[in-house]
């Protein structure tokens, strides 16, 4: 699937009053689609892209995690690179792309990711090492964990956790990763979280979205979960899409990959 993403869009800026303005049919036609946490699995992310292609989405932004866990990290990665959209590094992403030691890990993740250095290219480790940690893209932020410490990979369960990045947020939006759990926390007169459901954007408020795992959802549900930002109607919307996981769960289990990793993606957890 070939994304085509204008390039005004693909610009980083360093604050809102840099970025190039669209033309005003760009702006009304745009939907975005916000995914992340892939963590290789092919089946998952192919039917979130033909999803998103069916419900009109222009754009494209990742948030990161591309591998690790599942069987199918090169292809997933070449999948991501040939979007060309706006992607942050993920915790996998960058312990993948490294040689430092994996001793602090859980076993099963550590044991995944000795497998996925050595199914990926060194030109394909230095594309992940490369990606940067934050990205700021038109009005909105994108950041795998947090903004306060984002190398420190903290998770955001939470209001309080929520608390800190709302500190270091200077955009209406944010959206983030890593706890493969969908949430929507909003700050106004206090902080406040909403369930990830349709939500209209109050102008005056700031939030930051947790779009979910395209590869490993978390929350109880086996299925793919990634979000749609609809700019014409200032509307996030999150999307639940069923894959091929017996397929899945065959390629983790024929790659020699921990048992575990299979049963937990029929489980969502």
């Amino acid at each position: 699937m070939v994304c085509k993403i204008d390039s005004w869009f693909r610009l980083d800026t360093t604050a809102i009053s840099d970025s190039p303005s669209p033309s005003t049919h760009s702006v009304l036609s745009m939907r975005i689609a916000l995914f992340g946490d892939i963590h290789a699995n092919l089946e998952a992310l192919e039917a979130v892209l033909q999803d998103a292609s069916e419900q009109g989405v222009t754009d494209y932004v990742c948030m990161g995690d591309i591998v690790g866990y599942n069987a199918d990290p090169s292809d997933c990665l070449e999948i991501v690179r040939a979007m060309d959209a706006p992607t942050v590094k993920g915790n996998h992403d960058n312990d993948a792309a490294g040689s430092h030691s994996l001793d602090n890990m859980n076993l099963i993740a550590a044991a995944a990711l000795v497998w996925t250095r050595k199914h990926l290219s060194e030109e394909q480790r230095t594309w992940l090492q490369r990606l940067r940690m934050v990205r700021q893209v038109s009005n909105f932020t994108v950041v795998h964990s947090t903004l306060d410490q984002p190398a420190n990979w903290n998770y955001v369960t939470n209001r309080f956790d929520a608390m800190a990045n709302f500190s270091f947020q200077f955009t209406p939006l944010c959206f983030h990763g890593h706890t493969h759990v969908p949430r929507v926390y909003v700050k106004k007169d206090k902080i406040e979280e909403l369930a990830p459901e349709s939500i209209i954007i109050d102008p005056n408020a700031k939030y930051f979205v947790n779009v979910g795992s395209v590869g490993q959802p978390r929350d109880g549900d086996w299925r793919a979960c990634y979000a749609i930002y609809d700019f014409t109607h200032s509307m996030l919307v999150f999307r639940r899409i069923e894959y091929d996981i017996k397929k899945t769960q065959a390629k983790i289990i024929a790659a020699g990959l921990p048992k575990m990793l299979a049963e937990r993606i029929q489980e969502g957890r």
